[in-house]
């Protein structure tokens, strides 16, 4: 049987601290997963589910956007965060229009997110009037009324911001931007604006795509993998499988973190028989490397290259590839050749023999991957960081052979494919006047909101109508108490959701809740069942296909509520065929097929065996379409953060019990941290410095340069191997931390993993 919803909020009062994990999975992730999988949806319902993950004629997972293996596919194709995820949608639990009128707005409000999460899925429209205290019940047709009318009322259609989750598929995706550069802006920011907006916008200027270069075929190739900023033990556990198939084949393993990543120390494999056993060590060489001192890093390696080349001429650096391909070497390596190593030991933390060592597999290795994530993107230096990743694999001449390559590992399960899609506040004029030329309308060109900047719109009320698809929007964004407030000053607040969270209960003055189909339902228009299409980390595109019986009848889809709305928004003259999409998303994919880059015939390429893979000129032909022709060398003026005296360096991270903002529960077990999620993680050196104790309760106090300071308070010291100075806490509950204005140069995302704090001990009275 599952378990009903649960009626208790956390007591961090309960937090109890172990010593971390020495390895990952194992016996213990799939007891885990199926406990939390049959408290959700029961035996039965477990059992059919979970058999289809991720596979070929299944769902793709909600979770993570690793890809799928190309070849044979194990009957458990999931981790066991993917099988929480899975859980967590085709939950049996369900929040009625009976729940929302037991339950205020001010009540809910002082639930947690977690709390809020555990309650089920939303199973009606529901609407909540100015004035009102709890939500109620309405029409879909009222609802879309609602919000055309406001929409329509607007001065601009600028005054409107259409945010989209990661979790949004292809065919969604594609028609909700044409439906927001149909009303005439192209306000649409997205998750990807908080992530990995780094990645894209360095690799766009280095190498002219912002995608990453490798196949999930090319870890069994390489020599070398570096490991930078990422956890994947946590937020993409089934990337273990493909590095234990690289360690098999002799490739050699580096972790950059400033936490060691139980994932990367160890990992049992609970599908074979030596992951149940004795398991593998995945990381050879773990480099706990300071807060922000990445960039140094790279640049300090890229140092020990040239020198290696001096010694050695014509062995280290691949001239014919940077020759042939490449532009402003000559200006990278004047740069890179006065770097001081001196420096970059200090910024990094690291030895000079690590530094020695590391070079030493670059230079040894012919095929080499870097892959990172959100540790190195949330930096306030963070493109500058990723270019310099992008410069030492270019001298090495890594990119567009197999086996080598930038790895910039997605987060959630479609967001790469929503930014193939036309979810970007700035996509390029190509592709706006194929939309115009297929559909007969007139994309506005003016460059719209990203995230950052919707939050600075909504403040000062040049904003007013906020649409959210999908997402927790409150929770995943910085500087809570100015976000909040921004949507509080909406006319109307718009969520479409699978389930409660957080951003329902900061509202508009009036507000809406959608709810809509998720990845594990069977999605029936016009009596044929459809298919959506989902891209992956690698650029592969393939169907995914739902089959559980919806838990209310008043679902809507995610594709049906997007068409609906535009029919009633701009009614029936409107050149776009927006009934006859809604009701066969084959004409969705033909329409993608002739207006997306890369999708030509996408109907039938999406249906072979593995789906197809999107192309990627520096991939697949050395091209490299920059405005120079070629892969650019960045020069970059060495950064990085130190710490001020008295003060720490805090990060935020997720626990191995979350997803994003979906929090599944409240152990952290690969940290040894349980029943709580309001810790500080810091080392003991520091801890005593301080003149704290371990267990005692602090204030974390964020500094800023204009002298403005923000608090969250009550969060119990851990001591715990980080380097000195550094320390870390989970998210959302250190988003108050971070100012609205506290970004990375270039890319507008916020910078989560550089926040300079104090600790002061909470008061007894």
């Amino acid at each position: 049987m599952h378990r009903d919803a649960p009626t208790r909020d956390i007591d961090e009062t309960q937090v109890t601290v172990t010593p971390p994990k020495d390895s990952a999975a194992g016996v213990r992730a799939v007891t885990v997963a199926l406990e939390r999988a049959v408290e959700e949806m029961g035996v039965i319902r477990t059992a059919r589910t979970l058999a289809r993950v991720n596979q070929r004629h299944g769902f793709d997972c909600p979770g993570c956007a690793w890809p799928e293996p190309s070849g044979h596919r194990r009957p458990a194709e999931f981790c066991e965060n993917g099988a929480k995820a899975v859980a967590e949608e085709a939950t049996l639990r369900t929040v009625t229009p009976e729940f929302f009128a037991e339950h205020s707005i001010a009540e809910l409000s002082d639930k947690s997110g977690y709390w809020l999460g555990q309650q089920g899925r939303l199973t009606h429209p529901m609407v909540l009037r100015p004035g009102a205290t709890h939500y109620s019940p309405i029409e879909w047709d009222e609802a879309y009324r609602l919000i055309a009318n406001a929409l329509r009322e607007l001065d601009s259609p600028d005054r409107a911001v259409f945010y989209t989750s990661g979790r949004t598929a292809n065919e969604t995706a594609f028609l909700y931007q044409l439906l927001v550069r149909s009303f005439g802006t192209n306000n649409l920011p997205d998750c990807s604006n908080m992530c990995h907006e780094s990645s894209g916008t360095a690799l766009t200027s280095s190498i002219g795509i912002g995608k990453g270069s490798v196949s999930i075929d090319d870890f069994a190739r390489a020599d070398l993998i570096i490991v930078a900023g990422q956890n994947p033990g946590t937020n993409h556990p089934r990337m273990l499988s493909a590095l234990g198939t690289a360690k098999d084949n002799g490739a050699k393993v580096i972790a950059v973190n400033p936490l060691p990543e139980t994932g990367l120390i160890g990992f049992r494999d609970p599908q074979t028989i030596k992951g149940l056993t004795t398991g593998i060590t995945i990381a050879d060489d773990f480099l706990q490397i300071r807060l922000g001192g990445d960039m140094a890093l790279f640049q300090g390696l890229a140092r020990l290259l040239f020198e290696a080349e001096d010694r050695a001429p014509g062995t280290v650096i691949d001239r014919s590839f940077v020759d042939a391909h490449t532009a402003g070497f000559a200006e990278y390596e004047k740069h890179i050749r006065a770097v001081d190593l001196d420096l970059v030991e200090q910024a990094t933390g690291l030895t000079r023999e690590q530094l020695d060592r590391t070079a030493r597999l670059l230079i040894e290795s012919k095929a080499t991957i870097v892959c990172w994530a959100m540790g190195l993107t949330q930096q306030r230096h963070g493109v500058a960081t990723i270019e310099e990743i992008t410069n030492l694999l270019l001298v090495r001449g890594m990119i567009g052979k197999p086996g080598a390559g930038v790895c910039p590992v997605r987060g959630h399960s479609n967001v790469q494919g929503d930014r193939t899609m036309g979810i970007w506040e700035k996509m390029p004029e190509t592709f706006l006047a194929a939309l115009d030329s297929e559909f007969g309308i007139t994309s506005p060109r003016e460059h719209g909101y990203d995230t950052v900047a919707a939050i600075r719109a909504m403040r000062d009320g040049r904003a007013e109508v906020f649409f959210g698809m999908g997402g927790n929007f409150v929770s995943a964004t910085p500087d809570t108490e100015v976000t909040e407030a921004a949507l509080r000053g909406c006319a109307l607040t718009v969520q479409v959701s699978t389930k409660l969270n957080r951003s329902h209960v900061v509202h508009g003055r009036t507000a809406l809740i959608l709810p809509t189909l998720g990845r594990t339902d069977l999605d029936v228009q016009n009596g044929a069942k459809q298919q959506v299409s989902v891209e992956d980390s690698m650029s592969m595109v393939h169907l995914s296909t739902g089959r559980l019986s919806p838990v209310s009848d008043a679902l809507r889809s995610e594709v049906a509520i997007v068409c609906e709305l535009a029919q009633e928004l701009f009614g029936p003259d409107h050149p776009v065929p927006w009934a006859r999409l809604r009701g066969d998303y084959d004409a969705i994919r033909d329409a993608i097929g002739r207006v997306v880059p890369g999708c030509a015939d996408y109907n039938r390429k999406v249906r072979e065996r593995n789906g197809f893979q999107l192309p990627h000129p520096p991939r697949d032909a050395r091209e490299f379409r920059t405005a120079s022709g070629k892969a650019n060398f960045a020069v970059n003026e060495l950064t990085w953060l130190p710490v001020p005296e008295g003060r720490l360096i805090l990060q935020t991270l997720r626990s191995h019990d979350q997803y994003n903002t979906t929090i599944y529960g409240l152990d952290d077990r690969y940290r040894g941290i349980h029943n709580g999620r309001k810790v500080v993680l810091v080392h003991p050196d520091d801890i005593a410095a301080f003149g704290f104790t371990e267990g005692e309760l602090v204030d974390l106090v964020s500094e800023w340069t204009d002298g403005s300071e923000r608090r969250v308070s009550g969060f119990r010291l851990v001591s715990y191997s980080t380097p000195r100075g550094n320390a870390a806490a989970y998210y959302p509950e250190t988003n108050p931390l971070v100012p609205l204005d506290h970004v990375a140069e270039r890319s507008n995302t916020p910078v989560s993993k550089a926040i300079v704090i104090r600790l002061e001990r909470v008061s007894s009275e």
